[in-house]
């Protein structure tokens, strides 16, 4: 029996499910949070053992004690900021909404944005961009990342490229998702 229902989300807040990692084919995949296998990649997790060994909780915005001591600081995850992973400074951001909304609601705007970038990846992958959508799809707002799609889409067809095309392909979306986060202040590289 799975020790949580949703291992796309982090019991820490981070997207499980938006991470490069959770997508890889291999022996280095990661299954998300207490999915199969976890224990074997991760054995101790002080988040998962208090929150939900202990309190049977899916994450940590679930908790009344939410923020307790483990979460230290804004600082500390403010210092996430700089690590591989860019979207894990949407640890906080996403435990407070969360804490505020419920986690159905979460999970649901978490499918949308899952389907986004499996359209990223299916469609404009080039062998080289799925880390790139990765961060697009956890930072950029649905709504952005649907423009930029659809406007691909209709540049592709306007301009002729050929389907086999993929670095073509992946360098008019890398652009448009590029433009469009810098309207959003966000920076995806």
């Amino acid at each position: 029996m799975p020790l949580k229902r949703y291992p796309t989300i982090a019991v820490c807040g981070l997207d499980c499910g938006l991470c490069p990692r959770y997508y890889t084919v291999g022996k280095s995949r990661c299954p998300g949070c207490c999915g199969p296998d976890f224990a074997q990649k991760r054995p101790t997790c002080s988040f998962i053992t208090c929150c939900v060994k202990r309190k049977g909780l899916e994450v940590c915005g679930e908790c009344p004690e939410f923020p307790c001591s483990k979460f230290r600081s804004t600082e500390e995850y403010r210092a996430a900021e700089v690590s591989s992973y860019p979207p894990s400074r949407k640890m906080l951001p996403n435990l407070h909404f969360i804490r505020k909304h419920g986690v159905a609601r979460f999970v649901e705007q978490q499918r949308r944005r899952i389907r986004l970038l499996e359209s990223l990846v299916c469609g404009f992958d080039d062998g080289r961009s799925r880390s790139f959508y990765c961060r697009a799809a956890a930072l950029l707002g649905p709504r952005g990342i649907e423009g930029a799609l659809r406007k691909a889409k209709r540049e592709i067809s306007a301009r002729g490229f050929p389907s086999q095309d993929a670095k073509a392909r992946a360098r008019l979306l890398r652009a448009l998702l590029n433009e469009r986060a810098d309207r959003e202040g966000i920076e995806l590289t």
